[in-house]
């Protein structure tokens, strides 16, 4: 009888032993309540707890990746679109995490949800197809502060996808087609200015210089010459002609002269 009696007791002391021995990785940490109430954390490594006295919560650090589910958003100029983000976050405070919160994943995934309609019901439709990255960080901001006091930081939002219905992806391409052609007639614009004002800088330059305009003249005759043409016109240079029609009006006055 002695004996069994050592051997239960052996038994009963290694099962209380095994039964209040715990083993935390280097990114766990155990939150131990000592009769309901938060007595430490503890980890990472090998620990004991008082069996039936003290209870421990695991909680995991590493960085958790929560995908946002499509979300219906109806920006500030009243467009309606899906959207969908992925944020990542993690524990910094294992303590206020279990203690502030019942259920810290389920809370944040529902207030990134909710923050982000908010945040983009604020802007323009625009605004969300141009600027993400300013996106991601105003969202990012707001989950942060609002998840502070549950020992958990928000590291990074990114939006994945913009859906837009038919019809605005028409209106869409509609604009960014009569912005091309916007660009396309102030450059056509632009060119036809500056060609005029070359043109009038060149005719300054050559009517200050009669040996420029004879060569410019003999230039386009060499032009004209070269071109495989049955039909050439030769221009005529308008110094000649004024002076020809000079030469005609003072043979007439001669002439009127003489009949008088």
């Amino acid at each position: 009888m002695p004996l069994i009696a050592a051997v239960v007791v052996a038994v009963l002391g290694l099962t209380f032993i095994w039964s209040s021995i715990r083993i935390l990785r280097e990114y766990e940490r155990g939150v131990v309540f000592t009769l309901g109430r938060y007595t430490g954390t503890k980890g990472p490594g090998l620990f004991l707890l008082v069996p039936f006295l003290q209870q421990m919560v695991r909680v995991d650090l590493r960085v958790v990746v929560d995908e946002v589910p499509p979300q219906d958003v109806i920006s500030r100029d009243n467009v309606s679109v899906k959207v969908s983000a992925v944020i990542y976050f993690r524990v910094v405070d294992a303590e206020r995490a279990i203690i502030e919160v019942s259920n810290y994943l389920a809370a944040t995934s529902q207030l990134a949800q909710t923050t982000l309609r908010w945040v983009l019901g604020k802007h323009d439709l625009d605004q969300m197809l141009a600027e993400r990255d300013k996106l991601n960080a105003d969202i990012q901001d707001v989950l942060d502060k609002q998840t502070e006091g549950w020992g958990i930081k928000v590291s990074t939002v990114e939006l994945k996808r913009i859906d837009l219905n038919e019809s605005m992806i028409r209106a869409i391409a509609r604009q960014a087609e009569a912005e091309r052609e916007r660009r396309a007639k102030i450059i056509n614009a632009e060119g036809e200015q500056q060609a005029a004002q070359k043109l009038v800088d060149a005719a300054r330059i050559l009517a200050g210089s009669p040996q420029a305009m004879q060569l410019r003249y003999l230039n386009t005759l060499f032009d004209i010459a070269s071109e495989r043409s049955s039909l050439i016109v030769f221009p005529f240079p308008i110094d000649v002609l004024q002076a020809f029609a000079g030469g005609q009006r003072s043979d007439a006055s001669d002439q009127t002269t003489e009949g008088r």
